[in-house]
């Protein structure tokens, strides 16, 4: 039996973010995929009982879950200095840059290779948006990734190029993607939840961790800009993440009045597929990403979609979506403002971005990403 150890740690992190969510799916796909003679066991930090159990429960199927000794920090630490113990044997998958990377030989040890995700080249484009020691640590495990993986997983061929511009990967880049999940699928009792969660009859909504890099504080300003619609709300889903935005705080120094903004928080899958579904139209003014999932998961359930011109975002969203540049800063407000009503109030544009949304959303299929993983894993 062969067996393929992924490292999950970033599902249970305390903002697990969208990395967490590609490593639950690819994993969870995985153990679906896996070809026959192959299975998948995980890895992860000293996590608390109920973490563990909650990793069995979101990842059916595992043939096993190991538990290292090191909490997440201290785990981080030992891997950056190359403390790796027993996690760097055998075939290794990382959904992230947290990953056991050790100088080894394939032709020596035929079953041992070491395979890192880097999601996207952030540390060294954007380090403001980023806390100095997230920009270390990034930094310091890619250069790891360079002198010690066997293959380099990125999620877009934006990703691909910049990447190889810090560090000549070359041929050991592999472009898989990711897709939405299949658990955002709408509930029974849609208008309950709607209900509950206060969603207006029409918004503008925008879902992601809630922290600098994401370009809230540019769509905040952009709804309270006179070429913004006045007659429509700005709804914000995800958690807490780094950086203290403060939504009510930012709509109040722009000038935007507190009923025109609603904040959900943390929502779960069956919410946010309400939440996705019903949007007038969904905006991603994300400053920096290397793919751009809720822009995909948007346009899966017909939303039209308005987002950055980041070339990595442009590439997944391909045609479905209206490109806003965000260049030059001081203005991407009032070109935010001005998308947004364009699409609030051209019903042909809406109508087109429908119906383009989810054909382009069925190019991406984490089955297809699953199976591109082992068949890097074999290739190698």
């Amino acid at each position: 039996m062969t067996t393929l150890r992924v490292i999950v740690d970033q599902v249970i992190a305390p903002v697990p973010g969208g990395i967490g969510r590609y490593a639950e799916e690819l994993t969870r796909h995985l153990i679906e995929t896996a070809p026959a003679g192959c299975d998948v066991e995980a890895l992860v930090s000293a996590a608390p009982p109920a973490d563990m159990q909650r990793l069995r429960t979101l990842l059916p199927g595992l043939s096993g879950l190991q538990r290292l000794p090191l909490p997440r920090r201290e785990l981080s630490l030992a891997w950056q200095a190359g403390l790796v113990g027993s996690a760097a044997h055998g075939l290794v998958h990382a959904p992230s840059v947290l990953a056991p990377l050790v100088k080894h030989n394939r032709e020596t040890d035929p079953g041992r290779q070491t395979v890192v995700t880097v999601h996207d080249t952030v540390p060294w484009t954007h380090p403001e948006t980023l806390t100095p020691r997230g920009v270390q640590f990034h930094k310091a495990m890619i250069r790891r990734a360079w002198k010690y993986a066997d293959a380099v997983v990125v999620p877009t061929h934006a990703v691909a190029g910049a990447l190889n511009e810090i560090h000549h990967f070359d041929g050991r880049l592999r472009v898989i993607g990711g897709a939405p999940s299949a658990r955002l699928r709408i509930p029974v009792d849609a208008d309950l939840r709607a209900e509950r969660l206060g969603l207006p009859e029409r918004y503008v909504l925008a879902v992601g961790t809630l922290e600098p890099r994401k370009g809230l504080v540019h769509l905040i300003e952009g709804m309270a800009h006179p070429e913004a619609p006045t007659d429509i709300p700005l709804v914000i889903a995800g958690p807490d993440g780094w950086g203290d935005v403060d939504v009510y705080g930012i709509a109040e120094r722009a000038g935007l009045a507190r009923d025109r903004v609603k904040v959900l928080g943390r929502v779960d899958d069956a919410d946010l597929a309400v939440v996705y579904d019903r949007a007038t139209v969904f905006v991603f003014p994300s400053l920096a990403e290397g793919f751009g999932l809720p822009v995909i998961e948007a346009m899966h359930f017909g939303t039209p979609v308005v987002h950055s011109d980041d070339e990595a975002v442009r590439e997944v969203a391909s045609d479905a979506g209206v490109t806003v540049a965000r260049n030059p800063r001081a203005s991407y407000p009032e070109r935010l403002a001005q998308a947004v009503y364009q699409v609030v109030n051209d019903r042909v544009l809406a109508e087109r971005l429908s119906i383009a949304g989810p054909d382009r959303a069925r190019m991406f299929d984490w089955r297809d990403s699953a199976t591109e993983t082992w068949q890097l894993h074999a290739d190698l």
